[in-house]
C-alpha cells in the first residue's frame, strides 16, 4: 500500500526536525528491500528505516527490531563504504512526488569531502533506493532497472540519475484554484466522481478521491470548494496521522479523518507519522507472518475437518436407512405366517397386512430361486444386520459429531494464535489427540508449555485466558479456584476465561471487561455484541472422555459484550 504524496510531505516536515544534522553510524539491510540507518542526531540515537518493497515502500523512524542476515548483501556493504560517518544536510520531497531525497556530506578514504544523495522512491512497483554521487551519476541502487524497461528510467551504476517522469495530469497541490477548476472542466458528471479525480489529478490517492466524493454526496458543484479546502489545509500543514482499522486489524492509513466507511471502520490517531507507519506496518507484517506460519497447520486441520464432515454425512445417511428395519421384520413375519400359501418359484406374496388397521392387501417381492423359508430367513438376517448397524452407527455419529466440533474449535484457536509457540501448543494438542503426526525434536521435547494470556482489570483483578483447548482444560480444571468466575462466549467456539476473585464477588466493571475478553478470544469477535455466559468454576465440569476444551456448566448468567482490541491491549500484562 503506497504512501500518498501528502503523507510523504508531512513526513518530510517531521523527519527534517529529527534527522537533519545527524550522523550515520551504522547501515544494515535486514531484508532484501529494506535498509536501516542508525543515526546520532540532536543528542539522541535514532533508526531511520527505508523500505522499497511493493506495497510497503516508506521512510520513517522506527522502534521495531529486525534480525540481520548472516552475511550483509552487496548493496549494504557498498552503502557502508559510502555512508558510515556521513552527515545529513537536508531532507526534501521534490514537487510533491512520492519520494524523499537525503542530501549527505561524506568523506572518502583520503578525507576528501563530497556530496552524495540517497534517494528513496516510493512509487508502487517501481519503489527503489538509489545512491547518487556528487556528479549526479548512480553509484548503485537496491533494484537495478536495465534497458528492457522504460529507457528514460533505466537505473544502472554509472548512469546519470533523473527524477521519475511526471504524470500527464494536473499536479493537485502545485496547481492554483483556477487550474484545478480548469482540470475539471468538461468532466462527465455521470461518471464516478472519485474516478474522475484520480484520472485528472496527480498527488491524490484513491482513498482521498473516494473521501472527497463521499463528502460531496455526488454534488459536482460543491467539489471545487472541497478541493480548495483540502489544498489549503495541506499547505498550512494541517495534517494528522490516522490509522484505519477493520475488526481491529490495520486496513489503511491517511493524513486526514476518513468518514466514508461509517461505523464499519474505526480510526486510531498517532502523535507522529513515523509512529503511525511503524505501528501500521509492524501490525500488518505480524498478521501476515502469523498467517504464513499457520497456513500449513490450518490446511492439515481443514483436511481432517472436511474428511470428518464427509464421513459424518455418510454415516447419518446410512443411519437413516436403518429406520426401515421394522418394515423388513414385518415382511419376514408375514411370509412366515403365510408360508402355507407359497410354493418354490413364487416371485411375490399377496396377503393381508395384519399390522395395519383394516388388514389391507399388500404384495411382498420374493426371490424365486429360494424357498419360502429361505426368503423369510434372508429378511430376518437383513433385519438383524440393520439393527446392529444402527447401534454401531449411532455411536460413530456421536463420536464424529464431537470430533467435528473439536476440529472447528481448533481452527478457531489457530485464528487466535499470536506467536509460533501458540501454534506449537496446538500442534502438540493435535498430536496428543492422535490427529496430527509431528516430529519431536530435542528442542520441542524440552520446550515448556506456555502460560495462559494474563490481563488485569481496571479494578486490579487478574484475568486468565486459555491459548488452546488443552490449556483451557488446564486453566478450568486445575489452575482456577472453585470460587473464581468462569466465562465463555455462548454456543460458539472460544477460549475459557477465568476471573480470579479470591472468593469475593467481582465488581460489575471487572465482569464486563472479562466478558469483553471472552468475546475477543472467540469465534464471534467480529460480530458486535454477543452473549457471554459466566458462572463460578465449581459449576463447570469436564465430562468423562470428552475431547480437549469440552466442558458443561450449570447455574450460569449471561451478559452481552463486544470484542474490544484496544481494551485488550490496555489490560494485557
Amino acid at each position: 500500500m503506497p504512501l500518498d504524496a501528502v503523507c510523504i510531505k508531512a513526513l518530510e516536515r517531521e523527519l527534517a526536525e529529527s534527522v537533519v544534522g545527524g550522523k550515520i553510524d551504522k547501515v544494515q539491510q535486514p531484508e532484501r528491500d529494506m535498509l536501516l540507518l542508525s543515526l546520532r542526531a540532536n543528542g539522541r540515537s535514532l533508526r531511520l528505516l527505508l523500505a522499497a518493497g511493493t506495497g510497503n515502500a516508506r521512510v520513517h523512524i522506527t522502534q521495531a527490531s529486525f534480525e540481520n542476515p548472516g552475511e550483509p548483501p552487496m548493496f549494504c556493504m557498498l552503502l557502508r563504504k559510502h555512508l558510515v560517518g556521513a552527515r545529513i544536510l537536508a531532507l526534501r520531497q521534490p514537487d510533491f512526488e512520492r519520494m524523499l531525497i537525503l542530501d549527505l556530506e561524506t568523506h572518502d578514504e583520503l578525507g576528501v569531502t563530497a556530496r552524495k544523495q540517497l534517494v528513496a522512491e516510493m512509487i508502487g512497483r517501481s519503489a527503489n533506493v538509489i545512491l547518487v554521487g556528487a556528479d549526479g551519476r548512480i553509484i548503485d541502487c537496491m533494484r537495478r532497472v536495465d534497458f528492457a524497461g522504460d529507457a528514460q528510467r533505466s537505473l544502472l551504476p554509472g548512469m546519470i540519475y533523473r527524477l521519475p517522469p511526471r504524470q500527464e495530469k494536473t499536479a493537485f497541490f502545485l496547481a492554483s484554484s483556477a487550474e484545478r477548476a480548469a482540470a475539471l472542466a468538461g468532466a462527465d458528471r455521470d461518471a464516478p466522481m472519485d474516478k474522475t479525480l484520480l484520472e485528472r489529478f496527480s498527488g491524490l490517492s484513491p482513498l482521498i478521491c473516494r473521501e472527497l466524493s463521499f463528502r460531496c454526496r455526488g454534488d459536482w458543484d460543491s467539489l471545487p470548494l472541497q478541493l480548495d479546502a483540502l489544498a489549503e489545509a495541506v499547505a498550512a500543514g494541517e495534517t494528522e496521522p490516522v490509522m484505519l482499522l477493520r475488526e481491529g486489524r490495520p486496513m489503511n492509513l491517511s493524513f486526514m479523518a476518513i468518514s466514508q466507511y461509517g461505523a464499519e471502520v474505526s480510526a486510531e490517531r498517532f502523535e507522529s507519522f513515523s509512529a503511525l507507519l511503524d505501528a501500521f506496518y509492524s501490525r500488518r507484517d505480524r498478521l501476515e507472518q502469523q498467517n504464513r506460519r499457520s497456513r500449513e497447520l490450518k490446511r492439515s486441520v481443514k483436511t481432517a475437518r472436511d474428511r470428518t464432515a464427509r464421513k459424518l454425512l455418510n454415516q447419518r445417511q446410512e443411519l437413516q436407512k436403518t429406520d426401515e428395519r421394522e418394515q423388513v421384520r414385518r415382511r419376514a413375519e408375514l411370509i412366515t405366517a403365510n408360508i402355507y400359501r407359497l410354493r418354490r418359484g413364487d416371485s411375490v406374496l399377496r396377503c393381508e397386512d395384519f399390522y395395519e388397521e383394516g388388514c389391507p392387501q399388500i404384495e411382498i417381492p420374493l426371490d424365486p430361486l429360494k424357498s419360502p423359508q429361505q426368503n423369510a430367513a434372508a429378511l430376518y438376517k437383513e433385519y438383524n444386520k440393520l439393527k446392529g448397524a444402527r447401534e454401531h452407527l449411532t455411536l460413530l455419529v456421536a463420536e464424529n459429531a464431537k470430533l467435528l466440533e473439536y476440529l472447528e474449535s481448533v481452527l478457531e484457536e489457530i485464528e487466535l494464535a499470536e506467536t509460533e509457540r501458540d501454534l506449537g501448543e496446538i500442534r502438540r494438542e493435535l498430536a496428543a489427540s492422535g490427529l496430527l503426526r509431528v516430529s519431536r525434536s530435542k528442542k520441542t521435547a524440552r520446550e515448556k508449555p506456555q502460560a495462559p494470556l494474563r490481563f488485569v482489570t481496571s479494578a486490579g483483578l487478574e484475568v486468565l485466558v486459555g491459548r488452546s483447548n488443552t490449556q483451557n482444560d488446564e486453566l478450568t480444571t486445575k489452575t482456577a479456584r472453585r470460587t473464581d468466575y468462569w466465562l465463555h462466549a455462548q454456543k460458539i467456539h472460544g477460549s475459557h476465561v477465568i476471573l480470579r476473585c479470591d472468593g469475593l464477588e467481582p465488581d460489575e466493571q471487572s465482569l464486563r471487561e472479562a466478558a469483553s475478553l471472552a468475546a475477543r478470544y472467540s469465534q464471534g469477535r467480529g460480530a458486535g455484541k454477543i452473549p457471554v455466559d459466566y458462572t463460578m468454576v465449581r459449576n463447570v465440569r469436564k465430562p468423562s472422555g470428552a475431547l480437549p476444551g469440552k466442558v458443561v456448566y450449570t447455574e450460569y448468567a449471561t451478559l452481552y459484550a463486544e470484542a474490544d482490541e484496544a481494551l485488550a491491549e490496555k489490560l494485557r500484562k
